[in-house]
C-alpha cells in the first residue's frame, strides 16, 4: 500500500482529512443522498466503542435508555419560540405519505426535545415521579448546506439525553454533572482530547435553553471542535408542553429540564486531534483493534513453525486484548504494516523465523513512526508488556494533544492581538462585550467565543473589544 496517498498536513489540512477518512476506510459519501455519508465498518467500529463507554457512564449516573419516534408533529417544533427559529433553516419535512397529503406535516428529528417533552407532559404526575432521567442513542437529520464527513452532515448518530427535574438546582445539578463526569471524563480518559469545560454565551447557547454548557478541544490546525454540549432549558419547554407536577404542598409546578448531546463528529475530532501524514492514530481505549500480529514466512515450514508460535503467544490474550492476526497470504508484510499504521492500530507485533528461535518478537508503536516506535523483546511477559505499553501510548497522546493545545493558545489584551492570535489557536481575553460586538468579531475575524471557561482567574482585567473592566475571561477561536 503506497505512502504518499495522504496528503501532508502541511500542503492541504483539509486534504488530509478527507484522505484519512477514505484512505482508513471508515466512511465514504452517499452521492446519491445529498449531505449524507455511509459509516464503513471501520468507522462504526470505532463508534460502537464510544457508544460502549459513553453508555456506560450515562448508566451509572443514573439514567436509562429509551427511544421516541424519527418523525415529529411540525406543530410541536412551533412550540417553544426560540427553539422554532434557531432549527428552522435545517428541518425536513415529511409532507406525504401512503400516496397521500398528511394532514399535518413531520419533521425529521433534528433533535427531541419536543416530542420528549409531550411524553413527559403525560408521564409525570407528582414530585414522586421526579427526577426522570432518560436516554437515547439514535440517528438525527439537520439539512446542512456544506458537509464534511463526521464532522458536519445532514444525518448524523448520537445520543441526547432529557430529564425532568423538581428544581433549577436540581436541573442545574445534572447539566454540570453530565458535563464533567461523563463528556469531559470520557474525552480525556478515553479518547486522549484534553477540553475546555465552559459556558457558551447567549449569542451561541442551544436554542430555547437557559443556559448551555459545553467541552472544546483544539485540533492540529489551531481550530476549535465543540465536542460535547449540555444544556439547562430552565423550563421553557416545560411551558410549552405543559410538563408539571404536584409538589409536596399540593401545588402544581411547572418542571425543570436539560438535555445533553455527544455524536458521530467525536470521530472526526478524534482524527484531526491524533493522526499524522501516515493515517490514523487511535488511543488504545478506543481501538477496535489494539494490536495486531503480523507472521511472517517464505515457506510452509516456516509459516507452521511462526503460526504455532503466534497461537501459542496470543492464547492469553483473549479477554484482555483487542486482537488481530493477519495471516493473510496474499498479501507481502511490507503492505501489511502499512495498512494498519494507516488504520491506526496502536501497536503492531511482527514474528518470524528468527524472533521463533531467539524466543522474541518485533514490537512497533502507532503513535512513534519508524525505526524510533519499534523494538524487539522477550516473548516471555509479553502480555504484561503489552498492556504497559497501551497505557503509554493512551497518556503519551493525551500529553502531545495538551501541549499542542498549550502551545497554540495565548492571553490577549487588544483586538490587533486577538486577530493574530486566532491565526494560530485559541485567544484568551477579558470580555464585557454585548452580543452584537460579538457578531462583529465574527464577521470580521470569523472567530466566535468557544465558551466562557467554568474555571476563572478572579481578578479584573480590561475587555479586549470595549476595554471595560470585567473579571470574566473567554476563549475565541474559529471553529468547525
Amino acid at each position: 500500500m503506497p505512502k504518499d496517498v495522504i496528503t501532508t498536513r502541511a500542503k492541504d489540512y483539509n486534504q488530509w482529512y478527507l484522505d484519512i477518512v477514505r484512505e482508513a476506510d471508515m466512511a465514504e459519501v452517499a452521492e446519491i443522498v445529498r449531505g449524507c455519508i455511509v459509516v464503513k465498518a471501520n468507522g462504526w467500529a470505532i463508534w460502537e466503542m464510544m457508544q460502549r463507554e459513553l453508555d456506560d457512564r450515562i448508566k451509572e449516573t443514573g439514567h436509562s435508555n429509551v427511544q421516541f419516534p424519527l418523525l415529529i408533529p411540525k406543530s410541536f417544533i412551533m412550540r417553544e419560540a426560540e427553539h422554532v427559529e434557531g432549527f428552522a433553516p435545517e428541518v425536513a419535512e415529511v409532507t406525504r405519505a401512503g400516496g397521500e397529503e398528511l394532514a399535518e406535516p413531520y419533521v425529521i428529528r433534528p433533535t427531541s426535545e419536543t416530542i420528549i417533552g409531550h411524553f413527559y407532559s403525560r408521564w409525570i404526575r407528582s414530585y414522586r415521579d421526579l427526577p426522570l432521567l432518560y436516554n437515547q442513542w439514535c440517528n438525527v437529520m439537520r439539512w446542512e448546506m456544506r458537509t464534511r464527513p463526521f464532522l458536519r452532515t445532514a444525518e448524523f448518530w448520537w445520543q441526547e439525553g432529557h430529564t425532568a427535574h423538581a428544581t433549577e438546582a436540581d436541573a442545574e445539578a445534572e447539566t454540570l454533572k453530565i458535563l464533567h463526569e461523563v463528556y469531559a471524563d470520557f474525552a480525556e480518559q478515553v479518547m486522549a482530547v484534553p477540553v475546555i469545560r465552559g459556558l457558551k454565551t447567549e449569542k451561541e447557547k442551544f436554542p430555547g435553553a437557559l443556559r448551555s454548557y459545553c467541552i472544546e478541544a483544539m485540533m492540529q490546525d489551531g481550530r476549535a471542535l465543540q465536542s460535547g454540549t449540555s444544556h439547562n432549558l430552565g423550563q421553557n419547554f416545560a411551558r410549552a408542553f405543559d410538563i408539571t407536577y404536584t409538589d409536596q404542598g399540593n401545588t402544581v409546578q411547572h418542571c425543570w429540564t436539560t438535555s445533553w448531546g455527544i455524536s458521530t463528529r467525536l470521530i472526526g475530532a478524534l482524527i484531526m486531534t491524533h493522526s499524522d501524514d501516515e493515517g490514523l492514530v487511535l488511543p488504545p481505549r478506543l481501538a477496535p483493534t489494539q494490536v495486531v500480529v503480523v507472521p511472517i514466512y517464505k515457506n510452509d515450514a516456516e509459516r507452521g513453525r511462526v503460526m504455532e508460535a503466534v497461537a501459542r503467544i496470543t492464547a492469553e490474550w483473549k479477554g484482555r486484548l483487542r486482537f488481530k492476526v493477519d495471516d493473510r497470504d496474499n498479501l507481502t508484510p511490507g503492505f501489511k504494516f502499512n495498512e494498519w499504521e494507516l488504520k491506526g492500530v496502536p501497536v503492531r507485533i511482527e514474528v518470524g523465523p528468527k524472533d521463533v528461535e531467539k524466543g522474541s518478537v518485533a514490537i512497533a508503536r502507532r503513535d512513534v513512526p519508524g525505526r524510533e516506535g519499534k523494538s524487539f523483546v522477550p516473548q516471555a511477559g509479553l502480555t504484561e508488556r503489552i498492556g504497559a505499553l497501551l497505557d503509554e501510548i493512551q497518556a503519551s497522546l493525551f500529553q502531545r494533544a495538551l501541549a499542542f493545545r498549550e502551545e497554540r493558545s495565548a492571553f490577549v489584551s487588544t483586538y490587533d492581538e486577538l486577530k493574530q492570535q486566532i491565526e494560530r489557536g485559541f485567544a484568551w481575553a477579558y470580555w464585557d462585550g454585548s452580543d452584537e460586538d460579538e457578531k462583529r468579531i465574527q464577521d470580521e475575524t470569523r472567530a466566535t467565543i468557544r465558551c466562557i471557561p467554568l474555571e476563572q482567574p478572579g481578578t479584573p482585567g480590561a475587555c479586549v473589544y470595549t476595554g471595560r473592566e470585567t473579571t470574566r475571561q473567554v476563549v475565541f477561536a474559529r471553529a468547525y
